[in-house]
């Protein structure tokens, strides 16, 4: 029987700056694929950036090869990742003027 379980990483959070989300270990899982709900995204030419990152450990960090990911208006990407090894995280860059981006960020997972 398969298993699956959706991780919900941010919650309505508001972010000023760059962030990564907290390192979540995957390793049971065959199947991951994030869900990033900008709720708001303000500033001048606003924009945010997401990058899935991989890592033997939780604690070293590299990017997993996959496109970046865009949000330049309130909207929900998806996109899945595959042959991700044992910890998974995004890192989040945000880019225009003064930019502030309030967000959802959930991690699916399957068996």
């Amino acid at each position: 029987m398969k298993q699956s379980m959706t991780a919900v990483l941010e919650r309505n959070t508001t972010f000023t700056a760059d962030f990564t989300t907290e390192p979540y270990e995957v390793a049971w899982a065959r199947e991951a694929r994030w869900f990033v709900r900008t709720l708001e995204l303000d500033g001048e030419a606003p924009s945010l950036h997401l990058t899935t990152q991989i890592s033997p450990d939780g604690l070293h960090w590299c990017d997993d090869g996959a496109p970046e990911q865009v949000s330049g208006e309130p909207s929900l990407l998806s996109w899945p990742v595959r042959e991700f090894g044992h910890w998974l995280r995004l890192r989040a860059t945000l880019r225009g003027g003064d930019p502030k981006a309030k967000v959802l960020i959930y991690l699916a997972l399957k068996s």
